[in-house]
């Protein structure tokens, strides 16, 4: 990756990660910021990501936040956890969870204040500060990348176009990842409710 691409996807995984997090007042505030950021992209980049950012924007804090909450709070088919897709509500997803864990305490970067690491907004904010470590993550995870823009899709909502842009900067999926999404679209992710109090489901980034 040249040092041009890498600066555009670290600026691209930064705003998308500002965009996919819960619209509180630091979000909203810094969407002029993420605007100005975006005049600087690509524009197969910049485009989906303007539509997100127009999309705040243009609404009142109350009912973004609502919305946040019914989608990504409410809905587990939407659900902001990547290792959730593949690892479910089994034991599997703690395992998935300490691989993520590691990547942060290789690259020396901290998840905020107790997320999940497996938090897209977080993994975004790991691939601007650090770089490929974080993009590998999202390629081994890009099967949940995939149904996440599947379920927003069926909604119709403008945050599919943020998750749409991390996987333009990813490789195109290969015959494998293509049958697991088609696969897990069908049966959804493994469901194991035992052991699993340190890995429950948390909400969706209402941070």
């Amino acid at each position: 990756m040249t040092a041009g691409v890498a600066s555009a996807a670290a600026v691209a995984a930064k705003a998308a990660a500002l965009l996919l997090r819960y619209p509180n007042e630091d979000a909203l505030a810094a969407l002029p910021t993420v605007r100005a950021a975006l005049t600087e992209l690509p524009a197969a980049l910049a485009e989906p990501l303007t539509v997100v950012a127009d999309h705040r924007a243009a609404g009142d804090p109350t009912g973004l936040a609502a919305e946040y909450v019914q989608l990504f709070d409410l809905r587990r088919r939407c659900c902001l956890y990547l290792s959730y897709y593949t690892a479910g509500d089994t034991r599997k997803r703690g395992e998935a969870l300490l691989e993520f864990a590691a990547v942060y305490q290789a690259t020396g970067f901290a998840v905020d204040g107790g997320e999940l690491p497996d938090f897209l907004p977080a993994v975004l904010d790991l691939a601007a500060y650090a770089g490929d470590p974080a993009w590998a993550l999202l390629r081994r995870h890009r099967v949940g990348l995939d149904l996440l823009v599947r379920a927003l899709d069926r909604d119709a909502s403008p945050y599919r176009h943020a998750v749409q842009a991390v996987r333009l900067m990813l490789p195109p999926p290969g015959p494998a990842e293509l049958a697991a999404a088609a696969a897990l679209a069908r049966s959804g992710p493994p469901r194991e409710e035992v052991g699993l109090q340190p890995f429950a489901l948390a909400p969706g980034g209402r941070r």
